[in-house]
């Protein structure tokens, strides 16, 4: 495999993706954890803060003169849920040097001790998190929190989410509860990092025009000698056999909208890992291209839609459908919709709608390798999930996907859950 994987320390991996593709070397750090009601929200705020300042670069500002002077490198960082895990994520991207004007400056190393000690070595006043980030990250975290309704077609969607998995880790929203602010302060919130770095699965991908040396450079770094071995404490995303519902959920809910979004949950119940792949032919006929039948028939022919298409959520077996409809053509556009599933169970399709259905997604496959970050993130999701399948084998796999296949996926296929956001 393309990817080069090194067990630093137990639940600690140094991943290296060695190409010449790109004038750029791309650092990423991940931080994965579960995902809990109890946590959910210090995860936000602690990704917040780790970005304001390091021991040696104490505030962003520092962080940005160093960025300029390493020939105008970009740090970022950003959190995600995948799975039934929180994923605290930052990223380092620098010109390689091979491309520098002058030899011998090791950008690389640079850059990388820069990240590392970002992540893990933050600055801090008197053992605690310095009072003014802390407030100032928790009131940014607040307005994302209760901004979350300005995208009604996102609200709608991880409403939807929330009444699937009530009660469940992947129901919880990213950046967490405004009530559960309050009572974080600098003193608990290093408190529950230092726990953090000690539990979480760590995983550092180095992309570019990377050799062997890397490994050293990281397993002699101070940050990393500094961190424990561990059992890395997150959930590995291989969710199967997922019951299919007796009835369906209807759930409306009513917000000032010029627009109705309907969002229908599929519960899509699998026997076997590799019918996955299956699965995304199947959602790309049933929503997920232009040739599909929510967009040929709900939105081109029927005029019911604006937006008509559907997502597969791999990592939870589910299959997500997407309209932004007209409010008074709610029962008209639900019945249609219902009728594509159907058609799909019995078989409606063709082997036409099959080729059009791998031509899109072997696209999307060949161009994993022309972003320097789409190809780092394919090779985490391998990481998380414990694939181990090459981009190659990921391709050729989806080439011999049939129509019996497909229609296997269609019969355990079923609506969970109908969110609908009026007026």
């Amino acid at each position: 495999m393309k990817c080069k994987q090194t067990e630093l320390k137990k639940g600690i991996k140094l991943h290296t993706i060695s190409t010449d593709k790109f004038k750029t070397n791309l650092i990423a750090i991940f931080m994965t954890t579960k995902l809990t009601r109890e946590n959910v929200t210090k995860n936000a705020v602690i990704s917040a803060l780790l970005r304001r300042g390091s021991k040696n670069m104490p505030s962003q500002e520092e962080i940005s003169k160093q960025m300029e002077e390493m020939y105008g490198a970009s740090f970022d960082c950003g959190l995600d849920k995948t799975g039934d895990n929180q994923v605290l994520k930052f990223y380092l991207e620098t010109v390689n040097d091979n491309f520098l004007p002058e030899k011998g400056e090791d950008i690389l190393k640079n850059s990388l001790e820069k990240l590392l000690e970002i992540v893990f070595n933050p600055y801090l006043e008197e053992e605690t998190f310095k009072p003014e980030y802390v407030e100032q990250e928790k009131n940014n975290i607040k307005q994302r929190i209760e901004g979350k309704i300005d995208n009604k077609a996102r609200y709608a969607m991880d409403r939807c989410i929330e009444e699937i998995y009530k009660d469940e880790p992947f129901g919880l929203y990213r950046f967490g509860y405004v009530e559960d602010l309050k009572d974080m302060d600098g003193k608990n919130l290093y408190q529950y990092y230092q726990e953090l770095i000690k539990t979480c699965k760590i995983d550092i991908f180095v992309s570019g025009m990377v050799d062997d040396e890397i490994n050293q450079v990281v397993s002699q770094n101070e940050n990393i000698q500094k961190l424990q071995e561990r059992t890395p404490n997150y959930v590995v995303p291989k969710e199967l056999n997922k019951a299919l519902p007796e009835k369906e959920n209807i759930v409306t809910e009513s917000m000032e909208v010029t627009q109705g979004k309907l969002i229908l949950g599929l519960n899509v119940c699998l026997d076997k890992e590799d019918l996955r792949y299956d699965t995304l032919i199947y959602n790309s006929i049933l929503g997920g291209s232009a040739n599909s039948k929510m967009f040929q028939n709900v939105r081109e022919k029927a005029h019911l839609a604006y937006v008509a298409s559907s997502s597969y959520l791999r990592y939870k077996n589910n299959i997500f459908v997407n309209c932004g409809i007209e409010i008074g053509n709610y029962e008209k556009a639900l019945e249609l919709i219902k009728r594509q599933i159907e058609d799909m169970k019995k078989g409606e399709f063709t082997e036409d709608d099959i080729e059009n259905a791998k031509k899109g997604i072997i696209a999307a496959i060949k161009s994993i390798e022309d972003e320097q970050d789409t190809e780092l993130m394919y090779y985490f999701g391998q990481e998380l999930s414990q694939s181990e399948y090459s981009i190659e084998e990921y391709r050729d796999r989806m080439q011999r996907v049939s129509k019996e296949d497909v229609m296997h996926i269609a019969q355990n296929v079923a609506i969970h859950t109908i969110y609908f956001l009026k007026d």
